[in-house]
């Protein structure tokens, strides 16, 4: 069974969410495509913490699950960019809300 099949078979929407975006990086990874085209070590520097087995991990995964675009060209140095596919840019306005709430949240810890 492929990972399409396996995530058609959950059921509950929310579940389905958490079980594609449930990598540690995977949010800020999308985040940081929402202003276009980066290649690797773009993304790399731009998640400092990130070590570059796991950036590949998720990025792939991202992939498979059809949030992002991988282009490849074929030069000398090899060139591959990634950027948001349509439903991942759509995803964009969750995430968006996710950090309205965090400000939200934040203010609720202050207090």
């Amino acid at each position: 069974m492929d990972r399409k099949e396996k995530l058609l078979e959950i059921q509950c929407p929310v579940a389905l969410v958490q079980t594609v975006l449930g990598g540690k990086w995977k949010i800020l990874i999308m985040w940081r495509l929402k202003d276009g085209v980066r290649r690797f070590n773009e993304l790399q520097k731009s998640l400092p913490s990130i070590r570059q087995s796991s950036l590949t991990k998720e990025l792939r995964e991202l992939e498979v699950d059809g949030l992002i675009r991988r282009e490849v060209y074929k030069e000398v140095p090899p060139k591959v960019e990634y950027s948001l596919t349509d439903i991942g840019e759509n995803f964009l306005k969750v995430i968006l809300g996710m950090g309205e709430w965090g400000l939200q949240y934040s203010n609720f810890l202050k207090s």
